[in-house]
């Protein structure tokens, strides 16, 4: 399993690529799966339904089953994004991660406007279709799932 994350500032079209991208990579018969970082104060779960009641009485670990899909939730003091990414989906072919631009996975910034990240962070490539200083070396690519695809083929699935 490889794992990537698509880095930049708010607004600058990282799900929206990333939602273009995974048809691509599946397609090309990979299995994809993500992971997004959110801020501590958002709640992936429904206060008041059942789960959320279940993990407030104190459960370790709560599951939330249909037929036909499924949810695992649980609490935890700091540990590692990897440990988490090494356990549920190890068994993938690719990793997108949103976000964990201070993690130790390869970046990849998708940029929009702003001062890029790209510099101040390291990064394999520049997701653009507009001007930017972006330092020397570091490639650009148009924001072209197939091109994002054959850039992530080459630099993360082949290594």
């Amino acid at each position: 399993m490889r794992a990537v994350a698509f880095i930049g500032h708010s607004g600058a079209g990282k799900t929206s690529l990333i939602c273009r991208l995974i048809p691509v990579l599946l397609a090309r018969g990979y299995k994809v799966g993500t992971a997004k970082h959110v801020g501590p104060e958002v709640e992936p779960d429904t206060p008041g339904k059942d789960t959320f009641l279940h993990r407030e009485a104190g459960a370790v670990r709560v599951l939330l089953y249909s037929d036909v899909r499924g949810a695992l939730f649980w609490e935890h003091e700091g540990t590692p994004v990897e440990e988490y990414i090494t356990r549920y989906l190890a068994d993938l072919d690719l990793v997108i991660l949103e976000g964990f631009k201070h993690g130790d996975f390869p970046k990849i910034e998708v940029y929009r406007s702003g001062e890029p990240l790209a510099g101040r962070i390291p990064v394999l490539a520049v997701i653009t279709d507009r001007p930017a200083r972006i330092p020397d070396g570091i490639p650009i690519i148009p924001p072209d799932p197939e091109l994002v695809a054959d850039f992530i083929e080459t630099e993360i699935l082949a290594a």
